[in-house]
């Protein structure tokens, strides 16, 4: 990568000149002082991948070669989108996938083996799954379908259990569905069928309860709209998982919304998770204001909406129209929960300015664990008080000041 490639927009001038060259070579901690914030925190995303991670400052020449200075490859790839035009992302992508041995490792057993499977691992091969030749790319996929599978056998369960509010319990049958049987009630009334030789009750009559019939034009709205930056890729994946669960229920209607500078409606995409998330772009700019508008048009029925906003906030659009946005969606009756991450840390960083500001319209701002987001969904759908049942389950939620600070507790 040359100088003209870096800064290429700005005029030539001295200082330009100068800029360019500490940051084609490397800026060492005496020279980095000289660059703006912005300016160093694209030397760490090049020095990343070009430098030779060293601590001498004569060896911090752009050279191939990660060391202890790899990051998570998602919000890397989420820097450099930020930076370069998109020609010179694909260059970096190809050059990432090369230096960091990603195609050898891909093309061996043993380390498909030992690979530690995670939802890191997923957002690390969807970033650079554009610089992969396609057999390594067959490859990723079916590591990923793999690491999908795990992520719905651990979530899916709960997640339907928790949702599928649809069940009217003031009704019994004796024809109940196999989740719908009331296990108390059956084995009570047929204690008389107790097999003493196996130690176990032989039901002969079921005891369930009746399923309300609903329509379509009845059922919940819940749209999950979600900031696919860099730094938000586990809580995408995450995300993208819950939205295929609640999909296959037929008590709510379920949308997915991916967004950063663009936006992503793959909710025709649900029903493969997998296909969801190479649908998915990490990294980019971030405009949620235009994300939210989007939505907010395609929201039929307010009163029966939940609008599930997934982002740590910081806003790259207009931020004035974002919370007006915001506003709007709380006066029609919709549903508003905000979540900073999604993720098994729950411990993001985020706009703790606009964070409060959002707290502020009395919309719910908090960060989620996967096994906390089951719970929170059918409070939701309850329309119980978000903010109570965060208490409950020990969540703390962004505070309305502007002490609020820089971190989910």
């Amino acid at each position: 990568m040359d100088d003209e490639t870096i800064g290429s927009d700005l005029d030539p001038t001295e200082g330009t000149r100068e800029r360019r060259w500490r940051l084609a070579i490397g800026a060492d901690e005496e020279s980095s002082s000289a660059l703006s914030a912005e300016d160093r925190r694209l030397s760490a995303a090049l020095d990343a991948l070009y430098g030779d991670g060293s601590g001498d400052t004569d060896q911090r020449k752009r050279r191939g070669g990660l060391g202890r200075s790899a990051p998570r490859v998602s919000q890397w790839m989420g820097d450099i989108r930020s930076f370069f035009p998109e020609p010179v992302v694909q260059i970096v992508q190809k050059d990432a996938f090369e230096r960091l041995n990603l195609k050898q490792m891909l093309m061996e057993p043993e380390f498909l083996k030992a690979i530690e499977a995670d939802v890191n691992l997923v957002a690390d091969l969807i970033s650079l799954r554009s610089a992969m030749p396609e057999k390594t790319k067959d490859i990723a996929r079916s590591i990923i379908s793999d690491i999908v599978a795990k992520l719905m056998q651990r979530l899916e369960q709960k997640t339907a259990e928790a949702i599928r509010g649809a069940v009217d319990k003031s009704r019994r049958t004796n024809r109940p569905r196999q989740r719908d049987i009331d296990w108390p009630r059956t084995i009570t009334a047929n204690l008389r069928h107790y097999q003493p030789d196996h130690k176990t009750v032989v039901p002969e009559k079921l005891v369930g309860f009746m399923r309300r019939q609903r329509r379509l034009v009845d059922l919940d709205e819940v749209t999950l709209c979600v900031d696919q930056s860099g730094s938000m890729a586990s809580s995408v994946i995450y995300a993208s998982i819950f939205a295929a669960v609640m999909a296959s229920l037929p008590v709510v209607r379920t949308k997915l919304v991916c967004f950063d500078t663009a936006i992503v409606d793959l909710t025709e995409e649900l029903s493969d998770p997998v296909e969801v998330l190479f649908g998915v772009q990490l990294g980019g700019g971030t405009d949620i204001n235009q994300a939210v508008a989007y939505c907010a048009e395609r929201i039929e029925r307010p009163t029966k909406a939940h609008f599930v906003l997934i982002t740590d906030l910081y806003e790259g659009g207009n931020g004035k129209e974002l919370l007006q946005r915001l506003a709007a969606l709380v006066r029609s009756g919709v549903n508003v929960i905000v979540l900073l991450a999604l993720t098994d840390q729950g411990r993001p960083g985020y706009d703790p300015s606009m964070a409060g500001s959002v707290a502020a319209l009395g919309i719910p701002v908090f960060a989620c664990t996967p096994d906390h987001f089951p719970d929170m969904m059918a409070a939701a759908l309850r329309r119980e008080d978000i903010g109570a049942w965060a208490a409950g389950a020990d969540i703390k939620l962004v505070r309305t000041d502007a002490e609020t600070p820089n971190a989910a507790e």
